[in-house]
């Protein structure tokens, strides 16, 4: 009964963590419209607002991974329970731009650590078996949480300072997942030694094999510097390679960019009233969820390396389909925010209706650990060459002037004179009117690349993360490697429209197909099959290979 009790709590905790993750990313998109009106917002202060999330979570993966190696994962989860708290009451209380932003910042901190501490944590707390099964679970955790923070965005649109309860609301699973947590025992790894833990039947989900690992070296992860990661001693500096890999890989196989097209996608195919675009926008991010929940139930099944390679060989197919397809059916590029503001705000704003109220983060695959802005930071239509601005687009297309206002109001609460159809015909629906079949295939393939995306690179990256390095080192390794996941969204989000125009759409897609092949290479070569090891087995597994 205690077993199960722990089994379930881990759950909780996980799929807490991903929830709370999820929300905090898509809530910024509908919240914005209102701050709008209420801050008098320019440009620069939604883009300020947007990316504060992002600083603070760089932050996060900067320090985050000392907090969770030296004082511990469960502490490192509780502390980041009150400051997502203080922040949340900041948000909800704000009366000025700059506590917003100070809000947002200490929100984007506290997640990124939270996301960091729960992956490790979850796998240190359960059983070979199990670990892939609850690590993902934080995965679904975070789609549902998308899907959760559009529907309340959709809910309070109409509400006066309907903002304050969208930020709010986060309070509730984060008080329960603080609640969770204090039922489960102190990480093991931080006490002086795991025999006596064994022993006493505090972890009774390690089975006996862990607790002979773990017998033979309660005392090997102590001595680990940050700088060992680099070197060959018990193979650390392959260790590395493999997580760097799988990192950058996630990312420059183009999974921001890729999302950012979607609502365009959807509005060519004939998704073209407001309310059916977002049911589409929805759909995608329903799929998303399905498929991660199929990566669960297969992870401990058919093993990380199968699901990585399924998924790197799906998305690379997608992907060069999209790049084939919108060769034959061009595809036109949306101003970015500043461009808005000129005479044809209007035209900017019907070419891609949706994007207001629906940015890609909707259906952006956000893998766990800072899977938070990361995804998020996916340039969309609109990334400039400024760093705030790539973020701006990024959570949020509702990046439009204040003149367009009312349209956008209108968008996120269904409106009734449909005010975008009366700013004049839409500038690029024209060049897809004719290629009715090339727009489903292209949809198609989207579908295709976000349940790709959802089995392999989404869930696994961050489970193979928090099986491959020693106990004593985990959070510091953790970190290191989110930290590069951030820097290589960055650079994909900021070289995009640069790379569009040296070198086209269609090449810059069969580009990501290229990668998505490159990747399926690197993971056959370097990443091992770690299902139904234990972390002490995986561990002498890396230590002994050269």
């Amino acid at each position: 009964g205690r077993a199960l009790l722990i089994l379930l709590l881990s759950a909780t905790v996980s799929l807490l963590g991903g929830l709370i993750f999820g929300y905090e990313l898509g809530i910024i998109s509908g919240a914005l419209l209102q701050l709008q009106t209420d801050f008098h917002l320019s440009c620069f202060k939604q883009e300020l607002l947007v990316s504060a999330v992002l600083i603070g979570a760089l932050l996060a993966s900067l320090a985050g991974g000392i907090l969770i190696d030296r004082h511990g994962r469960r502490r490192a989860i509780l502390v980041s329970n009150l400051v997502l708290l203080v922040g949340s009451l900041i948000l909800t209380l704000a009366r000025s731009f700059a506590v917003l932003v100070i809000g947002r910042m200490t929100v984007g901190f506290a997640t990124s650590v939270s996301s960091m501490a729960c992956c490790i944590y979850v796998s240190e707390m359960v059983a070979a078996h199990q670990r892939g099964l609850l690590v993902s679970l934080y995965e679904v955790g975070i789609t549902v949480g998308i899907l959760l923070s559009y529907a309340l965005n959709y809910i309070f649109a109409d509400v006066d300072e309907g903002w304050r309860y969208m930020f709010g609301l986060a309070i509730a699973p984060t008080v329960m997942q603080f609640l969770s947590i204090l039922f489960l025992p102190v990480n093991p790894v931080k006490l002086s030694s795991w025999d006596s833990d064994c022993q006493k039947g505090l972890i009774p989900l390690q089975d006996t094999e862990d607790r002979a690992a773990a017998k033979r070296e309660p005392y090997q992860e102590k001595h680990y510097s940050f700088l060992d990661l680099f070197r060959t001693r018990d193979n650390m500096r392959r260790r590395t390679l493999v997580g760097l890999g799988l990192v950058l890989f996630q990312q420059f196989t183009g999974q921001p960019n890729v999302l950012g097209y979607a609502s365009k996608i959807f509005h060519s195919v004939g998704f073209q009233s407001n309310s059916s675009a977002i049911l589409a926008s929805v759909g995608l991010g329903a799929i998303k969820v399905v498929a991660t929940l199929v990566a669960m139930a297969l992870a401990d099944k058919a093993g990380r390396r199968v699901l990585l390679m399924a998924g790197c060989v799906v998305m690379a197919i997608s992907v060069t389909t999209i790049g084939l397809a919108s060769r034959m059916a061009p595809l036109a590029m949306a101003r970015d925010c500043k461009a808005a503001t000129g005479p044809n705000a209007s035209h900017s704003l019907t070419q891609h209706p949706l994007t207001p109220v629906f940015p890609q983060s909707a259906v952006s695959p956000v893998p766990p650990a800072s899977g938070a802005a990361k995804s998020q930071a996916g340039p969309g239509f609109a990334a400039t060459r400024g760093l705030l601005k790539v973020f701006a687009s990024t959570q949020s297309k509702a990046v439009v002037p204040n003149s367009s206002l009312s349209q956008k109001r209108d968008l996120v609460g269904q409106s009734k004179k449909g005010a975008l159809e009366s700013t004049g015909p839409p500038l690029g629906a024209a060049p897809w009117a004719q290629h009715a079949v090339l727009n489903w295939i292209t949809l198609l393939s989207m579908m295709a690349f976000v349940s790709a995306f959802s089995i392999g690179f989404g869930p696994m990256t961050w489970l193979v993360l928090s099986e491959i390095y020693p106990a004593g080192i985990r959070g510091r390794a953790f970190a290191f490697c989110n930290s590069f996941n951030w820097a290589g969204n960055l650079l994909i989000s900021l070289s995009f429209l640069d790379l569009i125009d040296a070198i086209g759409f269609s090449w810059m897609f069969l580009l990501y197909g290229l990668m998505g092949v490159m990747a399926v290479i690197f993971i056959y070569l370097f990443v091992p099959e770690t299902k139904g090891q234990s972390l002490e087995e995986i561990d002498q597994q890396f230590s002994s290979k050269r």
